[in-house]
C-alpha cells in the first residue's frame, strides 16, 4: 500500500536563524497599540524612529542607530501631536528631518538635533493643516525637496510644499473609500495607491488624473498594499476570498479607456503563500 505525501518536503526545513545578541537590539520600547495598519517605525542612515504609547496625545522615539540595548522609559520623545501618531517618514534629502501624521488631523515636520534628542521635542518646524479626518499616510517625494504627500481617512490625498506650508495639489475625487497605502515611483512623476474598494490606482498628481486602474486586484476584504518597483511595475500584497495571502505583480499597459482612466495590464504572477489565521 502506498501513501501519498501530504506535506511537501522543503530543503530549508533544517535551516535556523541565529538571534542577535540583546546588546545589539532595541529593547523595552513600548510600541503603539493603536488600531491602524502601519509599520509604526522608520529608519534612515542615522536614526531609528518608533511610534510609542503616549498618554494625552501622540509621540514617537528617535534613537541613534548606535543606541542599542535597553531603552530607558524616560527617554525623550517627539510629542507635539494632540492625538495618537499613525505614520512617520524620514525625509530622503535630510537625515535630520522627519514628518508625522496623526489622529488630530494634522501633519507635522520635525527637525531632529544632529546627535539625537536630549529633551522632549514639542515644537515642530511646520504644521500642515488640510485634512478633516485623521492622517494615516505620510510619504516624502523621492526627488523633489520639501514636497510631501499625506493621505487621510477623509479619502483625500494632499501634496504639500513644506517650505511654505501650502497645498500644491488636492486630490479629493479619485478614492471613494479608505486609502490603505501610497507609493511614489522612482522619479516622483506618479504614485500608486491601494484602496478599500479593492482597486489599485496609478495617479499623476500634477494633472490630478487617474492614469491606470485595476479593479479587484485582490478579492479579499482584508487590507492590501501596493508599491512601485524600479522598472515601473506595481507589486501588491493582499488576500483571496478564502483569506489566503496573495502576492501579485502588475504591468501597466495601454488598454480600453474607461472614463478618464486606463486599465492596468494582466496579472504576471500570483502566489498564495499561506492561510491567514
Amino acid at each position: 500500500m502506498s501513501f501519498r505525501k501530504v506535506v511537501r518536503q522543503s530543503k530549508f526545513r533544517h535551516v535556523f536563524g541565529q538571534p542577535v545578541k540583546n546588546d545589539q537590539c532595541y529593547e523595552d520600547i513600548r510600541v503603539s497599540r493603536v488600531t491602524w495598519d502601519s509599520t509604526f517605525c522608520a529608519v534612515n542612515p542615522k536614526f531609528l524612529a518608533v511610534i510609542v504609547e503616549a498618554s494625552g496625545g501622540g509621540a514617537f522615539l528617535v534613537l541613534p542607530l548606535s543606541k542599542t540595548g535597553r531603552i530607558d522609559k524616560a527617554y525623550p520623545t517627539v510629542c507635539g501631536h494632540t492625538g495618537p501618531v499613525l505614520d512617520i517618514d524620514w525625509c530622503p534629502h535630510n537625515d535630520e528631518v522627519i514628518a508625522s501624521g496623526s489622529e488630530d488631523c494634522t501633519v507635522m515636520v520635525w527637525q531632529i538635533p544632529e546627535n539625537g534628542l536630549t529633551s522632549p521635542l514639542t515644537e515642530p518646524v511646520v504644521v500642515l493643516e488640510g485634512h478633516t479626518k485623521r492622517v494615516g499616510i505620510i510619504a516624502w517625494h523621492p526627488t523633489a525637496r520639501n514636497v510631501l504627500l499625506s493621505a487621510g481617512c477623509d479619502n483625500v490625498v494632499l501634496i504639500w510644499n513644506v517650505g511654505t506650508a501650502e497645498e500644491l495639489y488636492r486630490l479629493d475625487s479619485l478614492h471613494p473609500d479608505l486609502i490603505y497605502n501610497v507609493s511614489w515611483n522612482r522619479n516622483g512623476s506618479l504614485f500608486c495607491s491601494a484602496c478599500k474598494d479593492k482597486s489599485v490606482r496609478i495617479i499623476d498628481p500634477r494633472r490630478g488624473t487617474l492614469m491606470a486602474e485595476r479593479e479587484k486586484a485582490h478579492e479579499g476584504a482584508r487590507p492590501m498594499r501596493a508599491i512601485f518597483l524600479a522598472d515601473g511595475k506595481v507589486f501588491t500584497t493582499g488576500f483571496s476570498r478564502m483569506s489566503e495571502r496573495q502576492l501579485a505583480l502588475w504591468d501597466p499597459v495601454s488598454g480600453q479607456l474607461k472614463g478618464a482612466s486606463l486599465r492596468l495590464g494582466s496579472l504576471c504572477f500570483c502566489t498564495v503563500t499561506s492561510r491567514a489565521p
